[in-house]
């Protein structure tokens, strides 16, 4: 599947510049919020920038390595538990956009269960779980891109009905995992680098994880960004994968979750180098390796909270101040409007 994702236009740069330089503040008092602001006006190719019906897009799927236990210290059943408590509201991720006013949808990408068609679940299953990559590849390759058109797929359907701004969660007990398989092979850091606690493990729960994955990474031997992929991935990496190429190519900010989201990122930038230039990243994990990918991709990230949860939490709590970052350009009165001397 091929996305054609251009830079951003730097049509409205100079208006844009002149907005913010123009309203009643010292110049570069916002700090960030005016390089959010002009990001977003350059994304929509507007000097009058606007959010709206922002939505989050929890991808969910289960994942064959995590059936031994051996990388998380929670069984796989979890995956489908979770996904139950957030179609009740009762999860963080349900909370957060509950009191920032964003819609959101999760999304079965693959996880061992059958819901049965419950109501409020986006049924885009590619199959109960991935394949054990301790053993062979995770995924085949015409599921991997079944699962980027899925992803591509329900963005466009979210954009179609008014939607023009994206944030991106996940949930998949063992995830952490193959995040830090695909850090390794796309930054060509170590493993030992990339893996943390994921859910919860102790030291000697970690130093097992660090050899498994090693011992993984050694047994397969990828070509190309997609077989990676489709090697070391879960169903809901892919489809978070094609989400954000996808939301790109609409000309969609996209605010970038943890540790797992980016990794999809990671996936998604080595197919399309300008899909960066349309994300916002909203926090450093706490899980070890978040760092180090975000300097590989040489981006700062607008929250540090500790948070290592995902379900796209960190996405939701950097909303307000994406919003606050267009909202003052229409809001602020300019040194002209108010009649206050230039500073």
């Amino acid at each position: 599947m091929n996305f054609n994702i251009t830079p951003i236009s730097t049509r409205f740069k100079s208006s844009l510049e002149d907005k913010i330089n123009g309203k009643t503040k010292p110049l570069g008092s916002l700090g960030r919020l005016e390089a959010i602001a002009l990001q977003i006006g350059l994304i929509q190719n507007t000097a009058s920038p606007s959010l709206k019906k922002p939505t989050i897009l929890v991808f969910a799927a289960d994942h064959g390595i995590a059936k031994e236990g051996a990388v998380n210290p929670y069984p796989q059943e979890v995956t489908a538990q979770m996904v139950y408590n957030f179609l009740k509201g009762g999860a963080a991720i349900n909370s957060f956009c509950e009191q920032n006013g964003l819609e959101l949808h999760i999304v079965d990408a693959g996880v061992n269960h059958s819901f049965k068609n419950v109501p409020g679940l986006v049924n885009a299953k590619i199959g109960f779980g991935t394949k054990n990559y301790a053993f062979e590849p995770a995924m085949r390759m015409e599921q991997c891109k079944k699962a980027l058109k899925e992803g591509a797929k329900i963005v466009s359907q979210v954009h179609a009905d008014g939607c023009n701004i994206l944030g991106f969660g996940e949930m998949g007990i063992g995830n952490t995992s193959s995040a830090a398989l695909l850090m390794a092979h796309f930054t060509e850091l170590n493993v030992k680098e990339c893996v943390g606690a994921g859910t919860g493990l102790a030291k000697n729960g970690i130093t097992r994880k660090v050899t498994i994955l090693e011992k993984v990474l050694q047994k397969h031997q990828p070509s190309g960004a997609l077989e990676t992929l489709a090697t070391f991935g879960g169903f809901e990496i892919a489809m978070l994968t094609g989400a954000i190429l996808k939301a790109a190519e609409l000309n969609m900010p996209l605010i970038i979750d943890g540790f797992i989201v980016t990794s999809a990122l990671l996936v998604a930038h080595a197919l399309e180098k300008n899909v960066l230039d349309y994300c916002i990243f909203s926090h450093t994990s706490g899980e070890k390796g978040h760092h180090k990918m975000l300097q590989f991709l040489e981006k700062e990230p607008l929250l540090d909270l500790g948070l290592r949860l995902g379900e796209g939490t960190g996405s939701a709590l950097a909303f307000p101040i994406v919003k606050c970052a267009v909202a003052f350009l229409e809001d602020m009165a300019s040194f002209t409007d108010a009649k206050v001397s230039g500073l």
